[in-house]
């Protein structure tokens, strides 16, 4: 998450509701919250399958999955849970072995350099956030969720991920501070996880589509 504890010589990041609070009470809406999260994993699954027919497809289903209980669980409780992360590097490593035709040795040892320098990435800029303004600014969860991102995607897509992560970000934020009727403050918290996460399968469902020969 973007805006996580702060250092004890810093002040206290606001805390705003979670992004993925729906506020519900009753029975009928949580039951209708639950049912709209179930099916936005079958279809997501359901592209999987059609976008990488095969072991491909199954385990970019496995990564929807993963990527979107990630999402629910960031967006509500700012927290990326290391189970999640682990499966999201398994399968990922088991993809990567798979989806080189050259050699698996080297798919699986291109995907963990990547992620390992994805990570070292948002470790730097965590580093670097926290000595200038004195709080964290980007999770360990997030830098874990980073080194998912470097086993999946390819040199090319990672940054597109990124991006869209962030702009993702940045518009929600704004956009419900907006109907809040709430200033917007630097030292908010943002579960970026929420985010990034969904970006992560859908760069590589994106990737996968173009290399179908249809």
């Amino acid at each position: 998450m973007i805006g996580a504890r702060a250092v004890p010589s810093a002040k206290q990041p606001e805390s705003p509701p979670p992004l993925l609070d729906p506020g519900v009470r009753s029975t009928r809406r949580r039951l209708a919250w639950r049912a709209a999260i179930a099916l936005a994993a079958l279809a997501a699954c359901a592209a999987s399958v059609a976008a990488a027919p095969g072991l491909r497809g199954v385990l970019g289903a496995g990564l929807a999955l993963v990527m979107l209980a990630i999402a629910v669980i960031d967006g509500r409780q700012f927290i990326i849970p290391n189970g999640l992360v682990a499966a999201g590097l398994a399968l990922g490593l088991v993809h990567a072995g798979i989806a080189d035709s050259a050699s698996a040795t080297e798919g699986v040892t291109d995907a963990a350099i990547r992620s390992v320098v994805l990570a070292l990435v948002f470790l730097l800029i965590r580093f670097v956030y926290t000595r200038l303004r004195g709080r964290e600014g980007i999770g360990l969860g997030d830098v874990k969720l980073a080194g998912v991102a470097g086993i999946w995607l390819d040199w090319p897509v990672m940054p597109l991920a990124v991006e869209i992560a962030a702009l993702a970000a940045l518009v929600a934020f704004g956009t419900r501070q907006w109907i809040l009727g709430r200033p917007i403050r630097l030292s908010s918290r943002l579960p970026f996880g929420l985010f990034l996460a969904p970006a992560i399968w859908l760069c590589w469902y994106l990737d996968a589509m173009l290399l179908v020969p249809w």
